[in-house]
């Protein structure tokens, strides 16, 4: 993971206003949302392995993706890009049982701080500016 300075760190924004801004530019609402947090995510390559990350805290109201309209304010915090790099295949480690199955599907990462190389960082970097640029200073 690595931290990036932002100029939207801890600026609050209507949470509906910034979902479609931010869709427009290539971001998602990250499935690790809660009523009270969230993030929007934006895949910097295509196998979905280098993210930029924009999370937030709900400040007011709840965050419901389905609900409309929304009075959701949400502050946001300081933007990270992560990397992820998953074992390909099953995992030799995967022991049988009803309930694992349910709960234990994937393999672990193979590192999951692996060290993200300064083409992803500098792609990040543009892309948060855009973010940034759609909101007034």
């Amino acid at each position: 993971m690595q931290l990036l300075d932002s100029s939207l760190a801890a600026q609050v924004h209507d949470y509906g206003v910034s979902r479609k801004l931010l869709t427009e530019r290539g971001f998602t609402l990250g499935g690790n949302w809660d009523y009270d947090h969230g993030s929007f995510d934006c895949a910097l390559d295509e196998a979905n392995k280098v993210w930029l990350r924009l999370p937030f805290d709900v400040t007011s109201g709840n965050l419901d993706s389905e609900a409309e309209p929304m009075d959701t304010e949400i502050r946001f915090g300081q933007p990270y890009v992560l990397k992820h790099v998953y074992n390909e295949g099953l995992d030799s480690e995967a022991r049988p049982s009803t309930l694992g199955g349910l709960v234990n599907q994937f393999a672990a990462p193979v590192d999951p701080d692996d060290e993200i190389e300064k083409e992803w960082i500098e792609k990040a970097k543009r892309k948060l500016e855009e973010a940034e640029a759609v909101y007034p200073s």
